[in-house]
């Protein structure tokens, strides 16, 4: 899908570094009070999607939107689909199809007057975290490339295509994140265990 839309590059961007937009000033004078910023003062994020970022975008069936609203009230919501659903359109723009949800359109509403937004992608099981800053678009009235946003063979109804464009990202630590398996990988290793033991216990009966 690499170069299938082209998505403006956010006012001011060129001239801020991946790191100043997570880390406005207000954040650094806390790090300064609290003895954290010379560790951070040298730290360096990545503007753009890497194949180890999308290997592990491409893994996930699920993650986290936030938005915010003109006035600043924020809000979070959870996006869940296949796997592969959250696409890489190229290196640094994300996509997704808005399916028809219970249309509160909170998020919606705020990226009409607020395009900034946060991503946080999330692999409980190998205790890993992705944090992703950007800008989102509300695309509506482009058929085709809502369709190809689309997992592969569904049949579900999609209202827009949501852009979001990377301005910084940032793997960040594991540290306090429970370790979480998705029940159906529990489910077929508990399958596959049952049967290594019920053909170890028929070995068994059929040597006495």
């Amino acid at each position: 899908m690499a170069g299938a839309v082209v998505v403006d590059e956010p006012a001011g961007a060129a001239n801020m570094s991946p790191t100043d937009v997570a880390f406005t000033p207000a954040v650094k004078a806390v790090q300064a009070r609290k003895g954290s910023r010379a560790i951070y003062a040298g730290m360096e994020m990545a503007c753009a999607i890497d194949e180890d970022l999308a290997a592990f975008i491409a893994a996930r069936d699920s993650f986290y939107l936030a938005s915010a609203s003109a006035d600043g009230q924020p809000y979070i919501q959870h996006r869940g689909g296949p796997k592969g659903f959250l696409h890489v359109i190229d290196e640094h723009t994300l996509g997704f199809a808005d399916l028809r949800g219970n249309r509160q359109y909170v998020s919606t509403g705020n990226f009409a007057e607020n395009p900034k937004a946060f991503i946080f992608v999330m692999d409980y099981a190998r205790r890993q975290r992705v944090k992703i800053w950007g800008t989102l678009r509300v695309v509506e009235d482009d058929p085709a490339l809502i369709a190809s946003l689309l997992p592969a063979g569904a049949k579900l109804r999609a209202e827009s295509a949501m852009l979001f464009t990377v301005t910084a990202w940032d793997p960040n630590c594991p540290a306090h994140i429970p370790q979480l398996f998705p029940a159906a990988d529990v489910a077929a290793a508990l399958a596959a265990k049952d049967a290594r033991i019920a053909a170890l216990e028929a070995e068994l009966a059929a040597r006495r």
